[in-house]
């Protein structure tokens, strides 16, 4: 029974590991984006709209790949441990692009008309990760933030 425990979490260990090599940042982007729509537990249509068209405006990608993308990354968001495991990918991106990912996500967390704090807690998180200082990170929210 031991010896059947270690080879499952030795299997596990492994699949890991596989995972995080074969993801690659555009990957990471998207998952990052399912991660924000997904905090609130309501995932509506608007939100996927505006998830895939964030990735075809920071990937120049066509909306068929957007879609597919997505597709692998809502998986990868809901078995996800943690953001460090899309954000380590990230870190070599310019400080503009970086910039670009957090107001991707403010869209994404605006886009259903109401910010749930669980989605700004999560940006906030990524920003942190991706080193924007809390300068851009409030540029970032204010550029998409609905006028109240």
């Amino acid at each position: 029974m031991i010896q059947s425990l270690k080879t499952l979490f030795s299997q596990l260990i492994e699949d890991q590991k596989q995972s995080q090599s074969t993801l690659n940042p555009n990957l990471a982007i998207a998952s990052l984006l399912c991660q924000v729509s997904q905090a609130d537990h309501n995932v509506d249509e608007q939100e996927r709209s505006t998830q895939q068209q964030m990735l075809m405006k920071l990937l120049s990608i066509s909306a068929t790949d957007a879609a597919s993308l997505l597709e692998q990354a809502e998986q990868l968001a809901q078995n996800s441990a943690s953001l460090y495991e899309f954000t380590d990918h990230l870190r070599d991106l310019e400080h503009q692009q970086r910039f670009d990912v957090i107001q991707s996500l403010w869209q994404v967390a605006y886009a259903d008309h109401y910010l749930d704090p669980i989605e700004e807690a999560i940006i906030r998180k990524v920003a942190e990760l991706l080193y924007v200082n809390h300068t851009d990170y409030i540029r970032a929210k204010l550029s998409v933030a609905p006028d109240r």
